[in-house]
């Protein structure tokens, strides 16, 4: 149900950009609009992923730099039948983590310094295990898209803002334009996040099986909600587009679920994956975690504690 989902929202981004584009041009003016999202989608397609890991400042590690993130990556992947990502670390924080690339041969995995630092290696496998499942959803690909037809349809209101509508319009006149202008990028920004919410649930969903403990990520999910909305993420702050990669909403405040927010409200997702935890035989309690406490990981001092991810 949420791919069916999923698909009628993109279906109505698409046609909210295509009605623009005709409201603007007409039939020629929709054709082009068409073609520049087209020719934008396009770049994006080969280079998001580079572009939003420059903007983290992620730096790439390998089994010799961080021998127990890399290890754990390489073990969940292997349980979700993907390609090895290729993983970073950011210096930043604020505990938080994204997946990026087109597809699952050319995917990356993002994790913060403060993730390391604030979740235990259960916690972390939980988290780890949530991006994977984007990655096999092709989800990275999906919010990219949808990211830049949002964006184009803001651009396109601009359009019709300065040169009005076509004759082809049948009369929306100057009030019609304004009206565009303002409820066109709102209608693209709401579907937007409509998208964004429906694929952490169900990223949620595909991680607990990829890690087989759906508490572990019900775990980290309170960890980090609690400590990004005490640690500001300011790259987030500046780039407020690329919020909706994060697992948790990075950006200070948007800590509700309701139309405004990128992701869906942590006590909703925690409360599914205690259900879920059930379902597969667990206590509906808190998870059982290492009695180590949490620690630098990025350059191999501890061990991770072994469990279904390896």
């Amino acid at each position: 149900m949420s791919y069916f989902r999923t698909a009628i929202l993109l279906a109505a981004l698409t046609a909210l950009f295509m009605g623009i584009g005709f409201i603007i041009g007409g039939q020629g003016g929709m054709i082009v609009a068409f073609l520049v999202a087209a020719g934008m989608n396009l770049f994006t397609y080969w280079n998001s992923d580079k572009m939003v890991l420059r903007m983290y400042g992620a730096r790439e590690v390998d089994a010799r730099s961080a021998p127990e993130l890399h290890d754990m990556v390489r073990q969940l992947a292997h349980n979700a039948g993907l390609p090895m990502p290729k993983v970073y670390i950011m210096e930043n924080p604020q505990p938080n983590a994204f997946a990026t690339g087109r597809n699952p041969k050319n995917a990356a995995v993002a994790v913060t310094t403060g993730l390391m630092n604030t979740v235990s290696p259960e916690e972390l496998a939980g988290v780890i295990a949530h991006e994977l499942a984007h990655i096999k959803n092709h989800d990275t690909l999906l919010m990219t898209v949808t990211a830049t037809i949002a964006g184009a349809i803001s651009m396109l209101a601009n359009f019709a803002m300065f040169f009005g509508g076509s004759r082809d319009n049948q009369g929306i006149g100057f009030l019609g334009t304004i009206a565009l202008v303002i409820l066109g990028p709102l209608a693209a920004g709401l579907v937007q996040m409509a998208i964004s919410r429906t694929r952490e649930y169900e990223a949620d969903r595909g991680g607990a099986e990829i890690s087989g403990q759906p508490l572990w990520l019900a775990s980290a999910l309170q960890k980090i909600a609690g400590a990004a909305h005490r640690i500001p993420n300011m790259t987030a702050e500046r780039n407020p587009a690329s919020a909706h990669l994060f697992i948790v909403n990075p950006l200070s405040g948007a800590r509700i679920d309701n139309l405004f927010s990128t992701h869906p409200n942590v006590e909703n997702r925690v409360a599914r994956l205690a259900d879920m935890a059930k379902a597969m035989g667990e206590t509906g309690g808190a998870p059982r975690m290492s009695t180590e406490a949490a620690g630098p990981w990025s350059g191999g001092e501890r061990r991770a504690t072994r469990g279904p991810w390896g």
